[in-house]
């Protein structure tokens, strides 16, 4: 399938009063046309930063390098009047917090109509609340003539989640980036949110960039991935081949932190030991290996460039030996 989104060389810094924090570092990705990319790794790794970075929505304290193309057109450096008018409507966002998201003092309604008028201003607003009613109902809000008329304290967090859905879907877009759709939500309005995002891209042909620290989540509904640790991406590839046979420490530990039920009974958890670092201050080297039970001495001073290694990418010095190397290796 051809490439819908591409991202080269992304780098992302953030002026503060402590210093420079590099929160994102030559992330590549590319999302093809009505697939769906699963973007993985722990809370300040990068994910959320990297796509605000892919749309614009970057304070002004950011300093963004790199390349984003959108169907070829680089995105980077693109006047504020055209970004907006792809931002919304080729490429839409549904945020992390549905609740804080959506303006209180505005009827869910009014807020999904206006997604819509603010793209096309030639729809009148009694075809625009139309058009919202019908968003709502495809989400699988109840009554939604009625329901269009609440605020957002009178919908529950799935709900408010149903309806930032609609309102991303509100133009069509080709893109549909989602961070994290499925936290604070019950399992059972959860799976609803996949099922609905799985039916988007297959009723609507939609990309879906999947932003979320939840491997069973990527497992549903992701075909490729891109795990990212420190800002960079450390491995990256098809979610089968990753999950078969993971080729970087990090993901091998993402996967072995997973709640699972052995032979015996329930198994132990199996944590990462430590915790990310400062992006103030990166370790030199592969940002991993403080944590990393398999480092070696380059692991300290050389940063491992991603390479395929098998039918996987992988950024790291040992990848295709990781199953030889004992615990604890240095």
């Amino acid at each position: 399938m051809a490439p819908v989104l591409e991202v080269k060389d992304l780098n992302v810094t953030f002026r503060t009063e402590a210093g420079k924090v590099h929160a994102v570092r030559g992330v590549d990705m590319t999302v093809a046309e009505g697939s769906v990319m699963g973007v993985v790794g722990e809370s300040g790794c990068g994910k959320t930063v990297t796509m605000l970075a892919v749309l614009g929505l970057l304070p002004r304290n950011a300093t963004v390098t790199g390349s984003v193309r959108f169907r070829g057109r680089e995105l980077l450096g693109l006047p504020g009047r055209e970004l907006r008018k792809l931002r919304g409507s080729k490429l839409a966002m549904i945020f992390q917090d549905p609740v804080t998201s959506l303006n209180p003092v505005f009827t869910i309604g009014n807020q999904v109509a206006e997604a819509v008028r603010v793209h096309h201003s030639e729809v009148s607003r009694s075809a625009a609340r139309t058009r919202a009613v019908e968003l709502l109902r495809r989400v699988g809000i109840p009554e939604p003539e009625r329901r269009a008329d609440d605020y957002p304290h009178q919908f529950s967090g799935g709900m408010c989640q149903r309806a930032m859905i609609a309102m991303a879907m509100a133009n069509d877009p080709d893109v549909l980036i989602a961070d994290e759709p499925t936290t604070a939500l019950d399992v059972t309005i959860q799976a609803q949110i996949l099922d609905l995002l799985r039916d988007l891209r297959r009723d609507k042909g939609v990309a879906v960039v999947l932003i979320t620290h939840d491997l069973g989540v990527v497992a549903g509904l992701a075909e490729e991935m891109s795990v990212l640790y420190a800002g960079r991406i450390v491995e990256q590839g098809r979610v089968a081949d990753i999950y078969r046979n993971p080729r970087h420490p990090y993901t091998r530990g993402l996967l072995a932190s997973l709640p699972k039920v052995n032979e015996q009974g329930q198994a132990a958890l199996t944590p990462i030991e430590g915790a990310p670092p400062s992006m103030l201050s990166v370790p030199t080297g592969c940002a991993f290996h403080p944590r990393c039970p398999h480092k070696g001495p380059q692991c300290m001073t050389e940063d491992p460039r991603l390479r395929p290694v098998g039918p996987v990418r992988s950024a790291c010095h040992f990848a295709e030996d990781l199953d030889q190397r004992p615990v604890g290796a240095s």
